[in-house]
């Protein structure tokens, strides 16, 4: 099915079946000797079709992301080495497919992977950061990128992801003080103003902690500042003509 799976540049449903499928196994929970062979599996994948994640709609390289990221936490030693081996694999193939530019797509997707993840799963103790050192070993040993901006990219993605962590680290400590805990996720907000889609997931984050402690109102400005940022996007692109003044009718907070 090569020639179907590589329609409209990788952006089809028979794509999002066979990636899908290719997910359950990171989902379920799975031997260390399966995994290693689903590691395999996604290398070849991701080797196969770089457009489906690299082009057009981020959700594939999104969903990948969270589960490599996921299993970088795990309890095995072997499963974490495999894990970060993959994640770096999959960097240096966004490098590559963007003619040795950037790796902006999943720099982006990680640091959003990373930010749901602390929400979904508490990430960040001993393990994650031992998964972090090896992504960075292999930066530093690549030889074949040793002359393009590759390993300095990769290392500012990594400091970039502890100091999400440092900050989550700080909300632990605060997690029985709500007003405190929704502070500091607030900073870390406003610290993504340039970035939309992060400042969306933490304000999502801050939304539940809001619903979680009954405070609704303030979900719901959570909720309201979201779709401000999703109106001004639109009316940048051309697609609404309001932007975010649309919501100045339900709260002036929204300036």
């Amino acid at each position: 099915f090569q020639r179907q799976l590589q329609q409209s540049d990788c952006q089809n449903v028979l794509m999002k079946k066979v990636f899908d499928t290719h997910m359950l196994f990171l989902q379920i929970n799975q031997s260390a000797a399966a995994l290693k062979h689903v590691f395999a599996a996604l290398r070849l994948f991701v080797g196969k079709f770089p457009s489906a994640f690299f082009q057009g709609q981020a959700d594939l390289c999104g969903s990948l992301c969270y589960e490599i990221l996921k299993c970088c936490n795990h309890r095995s030693r072997s499963t974490q080495t495999e894990a970060s081996a993959l994640l770096y694999f999959f960097m240096r193939k966004n490098f590559e497919f963007n003619k040795q530019k950037s790796i902006v797509r999943s720099h982006l997707q990680l640091i959003k992977a990373v930010s749901q993840l602390i929400a979904d799963a508490g990430i960040g103790g001993s393990r994650f950061q031992h998964s972090l050192a090896i992504i960075n070993n292999f930066a530093n040993g690549d030889k074949q990128m040793k002359n393009v901006n590759f390993p300095a990219e990769v290392k500012d993605l990594t400091k970039r992801i502890r100091t999400v962590l440092m900050a989550t680290a700080q909300m632990k400590e605060h997690e029985k003080d709500p007003e405190m805990l929704v502070d500091l996720q607030y900073s870390l907000a406003n610290s993504y103003a340039s970035t939309p889609e992060l400042r969306r997931t933490w304000l999502e984050s801050m939304a539940k902690i809001h619903a979680r402690n009954g405070d609704l109102s303030e979900a719901a400005m959570c909720y309201i500042h979201i779709a401000a940022l999703i109106a001004e996007y639109l009316k940048r692109k051309g697609l609404f003509s309001m932007g975010w003044p649309a919501f100045l009718n339900i709260t002036p907070n929204i300036k």
